[in-house]
């Protein structure tokens, strides 16, 4: 992280990657939904609405890492007041939030065929709904103050705080023994997927993560154009006054 605290340096390196991971994302998802669309048997209860995994599962899985990447930048800027983790934290909020808004939107198409129901107020479904309010507040927070720092260090308080939730998630269909069905791809024990499913699930979980890491990239060099121009702005504001001095 130190190393790519200067922003001509992340850029430079942002530069090299960002196409890299574009085509990944857009290549890894075609294949992906070609493959699982058209390719995978239908499940021997569900039938064909089973599909509906491969944008749910993967949406849901990122919907979760891009909070736990916040959680631990929002520690680093909290401790150590590092600039680049703000900014990638403040630029993971939004994707994130789009990734859980596309895992409950999906998780209601696939609920209602299978439990006959769009919603529910079980564990699971309400603990994914928590985080999806906590990307609403960090998005909130981070914008609140006219002071950016204490903007900053609003919305990681919340972030740190808001990572309990993860766990929740996670473990939720463990603890507690509600609508939602158990850990149904990975468990302790194992597989709980059939083998010819899992390919095609885990190439659009990685085509999901390249897509993050292409639009992070985009977000975060857009952030840093911003506060470029704040600083001239500001600067000049400082010159057109008389008798202020600038650096």
């Amino acid at each position: 992280m130190h190393s790519l605290a200067s922003p001509a340096r992340f850029q430079r390196l942002s530069r090299r990657i960002l196409p890299w991971a574009s085509m990944l994302a857009a290549g890894l998802i075609g294949i992906g939904l070609v493959w699982a669309l058209g390719f995978t048997p239908p499940d021997y209860q569900q039938g064909e609405t089973v599909k509906v995994m491969y944008i749910h599962v993967p949406a849901a899985w990122m919907a979760m890492f891009c909070y736990s990447v916040m959680a631990v930048l929002s520690v680093s800027f909290l401790i150590w007041k590092h600039q680049l983790a703000d900014l990638v934290a403040r630029a993971s909020a939004p994707i994130g939030a789009c990734f859980t808004a596309v895992a409950l939107i999906t998780g209601s198409l696939w609920g209602k065929p299978i439990w006959g129901t769009y919603w529910e107020w079980d564990a699971r479904l309400t603990s994914v709904l928590v985080l999806f309010f906590l990307y609403l507040g960090h998005m909130a927070l981070s914008g609140a103050f006219d002071d950016r720092e204490r903007g900053g260090r609003a919305a990681a308080i919340l972030a740190v705080v808001g990572a309990i939730n993860i766990p929740i998630i996670k473990f939720s269909v463990d603890w507690w023994n509600t609508l939602h069905q158990p850990a149904s791809v990975i468990r302790m024990d194992g597989l709980a997927i059939h083998s010819s499913l899992l390919p095609p699930l885990l190439v659009m979980a990685v085509g999901f993560t390249a897509f993050y890491v292409a639009v992070l990239l985009v977000r975060i060099n857009s952030e840093v154009a911003a506060r470029r121009i704040e600083v001239l702005q500001r600067r000049q504001a400082a010159e057109a006054v008389p008798g202020v001095k600038h650096g």
